[in-house]
């Protein structure tokens, strides 16, 4: 029989991923402190409300991974998409559960590993808004994989990551344009790869990104 995860594990039985190791907390920690963490801007990123406005990336079941405190997620169901979001923070889908609420909008938000994705069904466009870029090596190759099992045939990916062209070394780990490609050659059609920007509450202000559009084969 497998061994219960003790109550006070902050990573209730699983391995901490590059980020929690780097930052030497759980990814739920970052939603329980004073302040709001720097990618929790409290809005929908401006590249997702384009890409909804523009109408060719989501469409049907709708899931945003690591969907954080809603955001995303809830813009997608105000435009009256059928939305899941899920995150590994309990915290974050506590809060994200509250807006729907408080907005009256209908949206499923999960607590969920995006290492170790369980859902009962398959969606037909997936929005990755920042959680690509805080995986090492092994975790993207795993959570691609994860990925494809929870995305139908021909369905779309949008992923939103932070650029190799950001300057500096400070937050998340930069992307270059060749890895997302690399990252999505097999089981996957990579459509385009544009820069764009990631907002946050950051005072230099946005970062450079790569706004990536995938489709399953």
């Amino acid at each position: 029989m497998a061994e219960e995860p003790r109550s006070d594990d902050p990573y209730g039985g699983r391995r901490p991923t590059a980020h929690e190791r780097a930052a030497g907390q759980a990814w739920d920690a970052s939603y329980t402190q004073d302040a709001p963490p720097p990618w929790d801007i409290g809005r929908p990123q401006a590249a997702v409300v384009r890409l909804a406005e523009g109408g060719e990336v989501f469409s049907g079941r709708v899931l945003d991974a690591g969907c954080g405190t809603g955001c995303n997620a809830l813009h997608l169901a105000g435009r009256g998409l059928t939305v899941t979001g899920f995150d590994v923070a309990a915290a974050a889908v506590e809060t994200a559960r509250a807006r729907a609420t408080e907005r009256g909008l209908e949206a499923t938000f999960l607590v969920a590993d995006a290492l170790r994705v369980d859902l009962p069904e398959t969606y037909d466009s997936v929005l990755d808004c920042g959680l690509f870029h805080t995986f090492d090596d092994t975790e993207r190759a795993r959570y691609v994989g994860e990925l494809a099992g929870v995305t139908r045939p021909g369905g779309r990916l949008a992923l939103l990551c932070f650029s190799d062209a950001e300057p500096g070394d400070g937050g998340p780990r930069r992307i270059t344009r060749q890895e997302l490609a690399d990252s999505f050659a097999d089981g996957w059609r990579v459509v385009s790869i544009e820069p764009d920007l990631i907002e946050t509450r950051v005072e230099s202000g946005p970062a450079r990104a790569w706004l990536a559009r995938i489709e399953g084969r």
